[in-house]
């Protein structure tokens, strides 16, 4: 019996489905029924589905091409905002999650930096620099949709920097609103609401915007609010972890050890985006009733 693990003829996905099938092949007679059952219910066919995506999105890979061009990205240009701005280092580290030694690291790499030392040139070639994690992420969003990459003009490529500005703002602006909110009570709640707002908004408008309106905005909610959801787990792991293996990486291994596990953090979450993305499109793209209604009887129409 096939699962129907993945039918867009990817040759890994076939092999997952076909490993699928072994394994239920092999089981007691009396559990063959339940499983069957199960595997062909909504959950046990989403889930099936989600796995035979991920191995077509090579969702590894795609996490830490994303993650690294985040890394060589965004914190340059948060660099180079502070430095024109003339704000402390003290917004990088409460951005990064630095304390400690990996803030001293921090502090100085900031103060060896000037305005002069960018220039307003300078400053256009680290922001031109920075559509190179638009470009990828247009191409894992391309593939997690089944939609071929807009073609990019002179006069499109607005999206890559509408994108990174907005990926900027995310990690800037964001981080000191919810600052703010948690003066008010309850305190625990709006920042939470705010983050939870500002993730699912990012995780509906960067693909949308990247994929030129291919597939509509509506059809990315659901991939969204998981992916809103599950950082309101992840981010609070993070403020505890993150702090103090930044602090052990920079008092063991200096600066270098400080990009590694930053950079691991990132992979998270790019994995996380990927991920969520992934199970929004099967989601959406389902034959049954909620697949049908998420995308208003129109749309998707092949599995993930």
């Amino acid at each position: 019996m096939s699962h129907g693990v993945d039918e867009d003829g990817s040759p890994l996905a076939g092999v997952l489905e076909r490993r699928v099938d072994a394994v239920v092949t092999r089981l007691p007679a009396w559990a063959k029924g339940p499983v069957d059952w199960f595997l062909s219910s909504w959950i046990g066919r989403t889930l099936l589905r989600v796995a035979g995506a991920c191995v077509r999105v090579e969702i590894f890979d795609r996490a830490m091409t994303i993650a690294a061009q985040f890394f060589s990205s965004i914190l340059p240009l948060l660099i180079v905002a502070v430095t024109f701005l003339g704000a402390g280092s003290d917004q990088i580290s409460d951005v990064v999650g630095a304390t400690g030694s990996s803030e001293e690291l921090i502090d100085e790499a900031v103060r060896g930096s000037s305005e002069a030392a960018f220039g307003v040139a300078g400053a256009l070639l680290v922001l031109v620099s920075a559509t190179s994690l638009s470009r990828a992420l247009t191409r894992a969003f391309a593939v997690v949709w089944q939609v071929d990459r807009p073609r990019m003009t002179l006069r499109s490529t607005w999206r890559w920097f509408a994108v990174v500005v907005v990926l900027l703002m995310a990690v800037v602006v964001v981080q000191n609103l919810t600052q703010r909110a948690g003066v008010f009570p309850p305190r625990f709640l709006w920042p939470a609401a705010l983050s939870l707002a500002t993730d699912v908004l990012v995780a509906v408008f960067v693909p949308w915007v990247l994929l030129a309106g291919r597939v509509a905005a509506r059809w990315m909610v659901p991939g969204a609010v998981v992916f809103g959801v599950v950082m309101m787990v992840v981010r609070p792991a993070a403020d505890v972890w993150l702090p103090w293996a930044l602090d052990v990486s920079a008092e063991r291994y200096g600066p270098i050890g400080m990009a590694f596990t930053y950079l691991a953090w990132l992979y998270i979450v790019a994995f996380v985006f990927i991920g969520t993305a992934v199970i929004g499109q099967v989601v959406v793209s389902d034959r049954g009733r909620a697949g049908i209604w998420l995308r208003g009887d129109h749309g998707l129409t092949q599995e993930a």
